[in-house]
């Protein structure tokens, strides 16, 4: 519990200041015989900071009570 508790406060954080990850994807546009034409496009995926709050709170709470529980 108390590392899945600090890997979501991580994961929360994380969320809070990049507010989202980017990814390429390659995409096929022409292909005639031997030719292909390839178009890199970029797409970003945000996460509301909302969503870094809850992690936080919830690994906050996983490692309260995961050390509570072990007493």
């Amino acid at each position: 519990m108390k590392i899945a508790g600090i890997l979501l406060i991580i994961f929360g954080v994380a969320a809070l200041i990049y507010g989202g990850f980017s990814y390429t994807s390659q995409k096929k546009v022409v292909d005639i015989g031997a030719m292909q034409i390839n178009r890199t496009e970029n797409h970003t995926l945000p996460v509301p900071p909302i969503l870094g709050m809850v992690a936080i709170a919830g690994g906050a709470g996983l490692m309260y009570f995961g050390v509570k529980k072990d007493r």
